[in-house]
């Protein structure tokens, strides 16, 4: 009896490790692939540690760093950092199998790049929104729950999409199946912008977004991604309580506030107090997702003749404080408070 082939998962960090560690509980062939030989090592040998409020466990998790995988596979999650995904592709196609698929749990828009490498035929889009972070070797703090969106490109109803949803359910039973995956991808883009105003101080997310001195920034984050969907025909969709259509174009100020409370209450009943783009900055002392995560929002809003002030000096304070010209600071997200409101008040 043949043994099944195990799904790939490439990047076993915050997203693909916790998704590894409970598919392989339940019995599914994993084989984790990731650039850190000393989490490869921790996972295959002493296991992968989860840990957080809602359950911890450890589960030993087959691993290989890229060098040391071999063969080819039908079906390979890409769970790297997005601005590690076209690394990541050079070394992960010559394994795809002919008749396989990427399938892609990142945040941003990495379908894009995907696709164009691979095919939209070969790619799958995945929205996530659980709470995670990579503590070290065979560590993984898992914060909250959260949404598990999956769905084709093209918006059919497959079965492999309807086989990924199955295993996204064994991991999160409330998984959904969608025939528009770029709506919800297109409608975590409004939070993921503030999430990266958010970790330009040290404060808590929770802290960002009940403070009313702040307000302006998160609604005009919102409003800039929400001019930017629609001008490229996009129906963006929301997760929990949160709904991006609020921040469409031409609707009112009051449920933007109301949505703007409710990350604040949201984001304070988590154990992941910042976000993961503080952590990069603050603790790991790295480069952030900024370019191809919030970046390709002002490229693709150039494109579309949709102006965008506030991502654009965004993605310019990350860097800044990526390059140590900047302190993670209220002083530093002054910046964008005083433009955004200087915005407000002149439009």
């Amino acid at each position: 009896m043949s043994t099944p082939e195990p799904i790939v998962i490439w990047g076993a960090g915050a997203i693909g490790g916790t998704l590894g560690a409970y598919w392989a509980r339940s019995g599914i062939p994993i084989l984790l692939v990731d650039v850190v030989p000393e989490h490869v090592e921790a996972c295959r040998t002493t296991g992968l540690r989860i840990t957080g409020p809602l359950e911890e466990f450890t589960q030993v998790v087959p691993a290989v760093t890229p060098a040391e995988l071999t063969g080819t596979y039908k079906r390979i999650i890409l769970a790297v950092k997005a601005q590690a995904t076209e690394a990541a592709l050079d070394a992960l196609v010559p394994h795809l199998a002919e008749d396989g698929f990427v399938f892609s749990a990142q945040n941003g828009l990495n379908e894009i790049a995907i696709s164009s490498r691979v095919g939209e035929a070969r790619t799958i889009g995945c929205f996530v929104n659980f709470g995670a972070d990579w503590h070290g070797p065979g560590e993984i703090l898992y914060g909250n729950r959260g949404a598990l969106v999956i769905g084709e490109l093209d918006g059919q109803m497959t079965s492999r999409a309807l086989e990924m949803h199955r295993l996204g359910l064994m991991f999160e039973p409330g998984s959904v199946l969608t025939d528009n995956i770029w709506g919800y991808l297109w409608g975590k883009l409004a939070y993921g912008a503030m999430l990266f105003g958010t970790a330009l101080t040290d404060d808590s997310m929770s802290a960002n977004f009940s403070d009313p001195q702040r307000l302006g920034v998160w609604l005009e984050l919102g409003r800039e991604v929400g001019a930017v969907a629609a001008a490229r025909g996009v129906k963006s969709l929301g997760f929990g309580e949160f709904d991006p259509m609020v921040f469409a174009p031409g609707q009112p100020e009051y449920p933007q506030i109301e949505t703007i409370a409710w990350l604040a209450d949201y984001t304070s009943k988590t154990a992941k107090t910042h976000s993961g783009i503080w952590r990069d900055l603050a603790v790991r002392k790295r480069k952030t997702e900024v370019d191809p995560q919030i970046g390709i929002i002002a490229r693709l809003g150039r494109e579309a003749g949709v102006a965008t002030p506030a991502i654009e000096t965004l993605v310019g304070l990350i860097h800044e404080v990526e390059d140590g010209k900047r302190p993670l600071s209220f002083e530093t997200l002054k910046v964008l408070i005083d433009q955004c409101n200087s915005a407000s008040t002149t439009a």
